[in-house]
């Protein structure tokens, strides 16, 4: 993979977006990231590890600030199906052809900007093993195979967390540690390359300008319109995906 100025700075500039996205609204990371990383990296793989990476270390800054709200009961039950499930949906994309898994996400992207714009609000759900394990099988095959496993956690926790600072604890943490193994399931795969850490070091850089910005932003806008733009930004990009 040759790193032209061009995809150094998509890598920065869609780095950026995608870390100030997850550091306003609590997720999105890789929804954002994985409209564009699929075009620039050798692989749909390595797209998927460079995406985990990047989110892994966002996350696990948000999680040091926010430790003391952290209730680990309430994590690892879905956490454990979860890399269950995204174990071994990872060895499906190994042997999975891309265009297939770009077709895939196409279409999920439309269905998660669908859901988000229009149904979230009328769905509550309550803290239980059971609604943990639902969530974290279907964040699972998610992560597994697109490198966002964030909805479905990021779904149950703000429904059943007793406030901002436990939601995003919660889910921080789930992003962290689901990303760390999945990161190790990748690696195995073959999926964790040279080139996938040469662009860690330059899109890391995004991460932290956009972590940034979007610390200052927080509490200064709107938060239900910036995910309308995002979610219709999503929507989009997955008919691109449907056209390629």
């Amino acid at each position: 993979m040759e790193f032209s100025l061009n995809i150094i700075l998509f890598l920065f500039f869609f780095a950026t977006i995608a870390a100030f996205i997850q550091r306003v609204s609590g997720f999105g990371f890789g929804i954002c990231i994985m409209t564009v990383l699929p075009f620039l990296l050798p692989s749909y793989g390595e797209a998927t590890t460079l995406s985990g990476m990047l989110a892994l270390t966002q996350s696990f800054y948000v999680a040091c600030c926010m430790r003391e709200y952290i209730v680990w009961k309430r994590i690892l039950p879905m956490l454990f199906i979860f890399l269950v499930i995204s174990y071994l949906c990872i060895g499906v994309v190994a042997s999975t052809d891309t265009h297939t898994l770009t077709l895939i996400l196409g279409i999920t992207l439309i269905l998660l900007s669908i859901y988000f714009l229009f149904f979230s609000t009328k769905i509550h759900i309550r803290q239980s093993v059971p609604m943990q394990l639902l969530m974290g099988s279907i964040s699972g095959v998610m992560g597994g195979f697109f490198g966002m496993q964030g909805p479905p956690a990021v779904l149950y926790y703000v429904e059943s967390e007793p406030d901002k600072n436990h939601y995003a604890a919660q889910t921080q943490v789930y992003f962290v540690i689901g990303n760390i193994f999945m990161t190790f399931f990748r690696a195995q795969n073959g999926f964790l390359t040279q080139d996938v850490a040469k662009s860690w070091t330059i899109a890391i850089f995004g991460v932290i300008v956009g972590t940034y910005i979007g610390s200052i932003v927080f509490n200064r806008i709107s938060t239900n319109i910036l995910k309308k733009i995002i979610y219709g930004y999503i929507a989009v990009c997955g008919v691109i995906f449907l056209l390629k």
